[in-house]
């Protein structure tokens, strides 16, 4: 088995997502309501900027005398930060935010504001993940080596056998690998994964370089002046902890599940054919949890419904409650397999469990 480099789709008779497609757009059609967002989504944002911006302003300019209460606010930035992610970046980057484009990609370099980039993201996520779903070389969001073995056919190590163990201590790592490493290293190699980035324009390179700056200024040198070093240093440290294993977390249970399929090329090949239509792909590599926690559903802004985002990444996660009804009622039809967990909790063993079978497995 080996990575591929290209992929590719049987879409020559896609009935199902056509099926699909009518019902989801007669559901807008015949409630004369837009697939983007709406004040639900509006009024959240701006409680999370809200929010963020009072959170920082407290522990900068006005920091707490009580350790604890301080360490406590910066956790609670990293939840901030990590809900701005979810709810309003990502509406963004799909271009589901709003119907004004240009409104669209002022929300998604609020990843910008969190110290990303929201030009890598899109090729990353936007064009990687959401068509190559799971295939190893082409959906980044499954390298994870040699560190953690995602997928049986990747290479195993001797210390995957702990991964179901040590792995959440990565995730709380990994938004400060992103912001401070990964970003750079996609930028000077211009590749993503075995994939080439496309070319980054004057703007892009701007953005890009002055975004980081601009980022390292706010959250690091002004509370290092204000606060201190060590300050600093526990308080940030707290909020890229929590970030990370957050998104990590939330963003792992979607695909890295018992369940979820992991195509790969054979016996040497660099090109894969899968003999599924695209659609039927993302419902065999793409599980949905907790769907009727409210409270869950806000916070994530809709990941929690990953299937109906994976096949219409451009609607607003606001609406996928109402659609997911529909989706349900087409796999049923055309007998195809929907995967959904219950709670966070079921979702989070299941990770746990394909983690460990997959460290163990030979």
């Amino acid at each position: 088995m080996t990575a591929v480099s290209k992929a590719t789709f049987n879409n020559k008779d896609s009935y199902f997502f056509e099926a699909l497609k009518q019902r989801i757009d007669a559901y807008f059609i015949n409630n004369k309501i837009q697939q983007s967002g709406n004040y639900r989504l509006y009024s959240k944002a701006i409680f999370l900027f809200s929010t963020l911006l009072f959170l920082y302003i407290t522990l900068v300019f006005f920091t707490p005398e009580t350790a604890f209460l301080s360490l406590f606010l910066c956790a609670l930035m990293g939840v901030n930060f990590a809900a701005i992610g979810f709810n309003i970046m990502h509406d963004g980057a799909h271009g589901s935010f709003s119907t004004k484009p240009w409104v669209n990609d002022i929300m998604s370099h609020s990843l910008e504001m969190m110290g990303g980039s929201s030009f890598m993201w899109k090729v990353k996520h936007n064009m990687n993940h959401h068509t190559f779903t799971n295939i190893e070389g082409m959906d980044d969001d499954i390298d994870v080596k040699p560190f953690i073995r995602i997928s049986y056919d990747q290479p195993k190590k001797w210390y995957h056998r702990f991964q179901h163990v040590y792995s959440f201590l990565l995730y709380s790592l990994t938004y400060f690998f992103w912001i401070f490493w990964l970003d750079f290293k996609k930028y000077f190699s211009g590749k993503i994964g075995e994939l080439t980035i496309k070319k980054m324009s004057g703007k892009d390179h701007l953005i890009f370089w002055a975004s980081k700056v601009l980022y390292i200024m706010a959250f690091v040198i002004v509370p290092i002046y204000n606060v201190g070093l060590f300050e600093t240093f526990i308080g940030y440290g707290a909020m890229l902890v929590v970030t990370g294993l957050i998104i990590s977390i939330v963003f792992q249970l979607a695909h890295i599940v018992e369940g979820a399929i992991f195509p790969v090329g054979i016996d040497g090949s660099k090109s894969l054919k899968i003999e599924t239509e695209w659609a039927i792909h993302q419902l065999n590599t793409t599980a949905n949890f907790a769907t009727k926690n409210k409270l869950v559903s806000w916070f994530v802004g809709g990941l929690n419904f990953q299937v109906e985002h994976h096949l219409f990444p451009k609607i607003s996660h606001i609406h996928y409650p109402e659609i997911s009804k529909l989706v349900k009622e087409t796999c049923q039809q055309f007998n195809v397999n929907y995967m959904e967990f219950p709670t966070v909790f079921a979702a989070v063993k299941s990770h746990v469990m394909h983690l460990k079978h997959v460290g163990l497995a030979a």
